[in-house]
């Protein structure tokens, strides 16, 4: 009979996979890979993601991997800014090709532009100019846009960001700095081109690592391919099925503690991949999160768990005398000791300069 668990197991296996359950003592490299990524398309925000799951984390263990080079923010899964390993900036990169072409070619803004136009030779000009020095998209498309002058100087950059694949060079993303956003090749940041056998089993096996159990839906929703379900029946995973019926797929070695297992109250950033990763969020998101009715074009919200699902929503406001931390729960906290708790630290993490720290808890 095949096994059935329930969201609440669902939720500390996952939780555990991600850290979160118990933080790790594992080196920023490392935990990255195991991870595949944290996404981070903003400069700074995903440092908390690491300061949740790493003890005693440091910004600079993750600012100096940047700066050398052995870790890279690179578009990947979904076609977003994820901060992977440089190994995994050339494995991962091909195989979520298709993903980035959908994105270009079905674009509303810049696909017409790409109707007619030799992408060939528009791929070779952006590299060569790349090569040159790291160029922001706005220099990259206008200098694209003297050999291509009936192409919008946007869509000839963004075609070069998707067909070419891009890092996002430092200082962009270090800790306390600031920068344009610049990139270049792959190729010529770390040296070393893709590779030309990327393993889309062993792509799905580490996912499965770090954000099972899940079904066919949830592997393609966090890659932003479709038509992965050959590719999940054939691996020597494990069948569950959920409290709804959903099959479920899993390594058979991989940590599933009992549902009765405390989750720490653990404060999440605003892209973190824990809330991005599955088709069903509700082993983590709570209805909570869309009675909220936040406002798409706004700021992304940032939330804390409790128990380990959404409680409520942060941000931190700082002047130079004093920073407050935000807190927003969705209802009446029986945990409100462990929340200040851990937002006293967060503060501390993010803001060590200011003199004085404080926490606003709005009902």
């Amino acid at each position: 009979m095949t096994e059935v668990l329930s969201r609440r197991a669902v939720n500390r296996a996952t939780l555990a996979r991600q850290f979160l359950l118990e933080r790790t003592a594992r080196p920023v490299p490392e935990v990255v890979a195991h991870l595949v990524g944290l996404q981070a398309q903003t400069p700074h925000t995903w440092y908390t993601g690491l300061w949740s799951r790493i003890a005693g984390f440091r910004p600079a263990d993750a600012a100096d991997p940047l700066v050398d080079r052995t870790l890279v923010r690179i578009a990947v899964m979904r076609s977003t800014i994820h901060l992977v390993t440089a190994p995994d900036a050339l494995a991962l990169r091909p195989l979520v090709q298709p993903v980035l072409d959908r994105d270009l070619f079905r674009n509303y803004t810049h696909g017409p532009d790409m109707r007619g136009l030799d992408v060939d030779a528009v791929v070779a000009a952006g590299r060569a100019l790349l090569a040159e020095k790291p160029r922001t998209n706005k220099e990259l498309g206008a200098l694209l846009h003297e050999q291509w002058p009936d192409r919008s100087p946007s869509a000839l950059a963004y075609a070069i960001r998707c067909l070419v694949p891009l890092v996002q060079v430092p200082p962009r993303g270090v800790w306390g700095r600031s920068g344009s956003i610049a990139h270049t090749s792959v190729e010529v940041w770390l040296g070393e081109s893709v590779t030309d056998r990327p393993s889309v089993d062993d792509m799905v096996l580490r996912y499965l690592a770090a954000f099972g159990p899940a079904t066919v839906k949830d592997v393609q929703t966090w890659s932003g391919l479709t038509k992965l379900r050959e590719v999940v029946e054939r691996l020597p995973l494990v069948r569950l099925r959920d409290e709804d019926g959903q099959e479920l797929f899993d390594l058979p070695d991989a940590p599933r503690p009992a549902e009765d297992t405390p989750a720490p109250v653990r404060y999440l950033y605003d892209f973190d991949n824990l809330l991005l990763s599955h088709a069903d969020r509700r082993r983590v998101v709570t209805p909570d999160v869309k009675a909220r009715d936040y406002d798409p074009h706004g700021p992304v919200p940032q939330f804390f768990l409790v128990d380990g699902v959404t409680a409520g929503d942060w941000r931190v406001e700082r002047t130079k005398e004093v920073a407050t931390l935000e807190l927003r729960p969705f209802h009446r906290l029986s945990t409100a000791d462990e929340v200040e708790r851990e937002g006293s630290a967060l503060l501390e993490f993010l803001a060590p300069d200011v003199p004085k720290h404080d926490i606003r808890v709005l009902y």
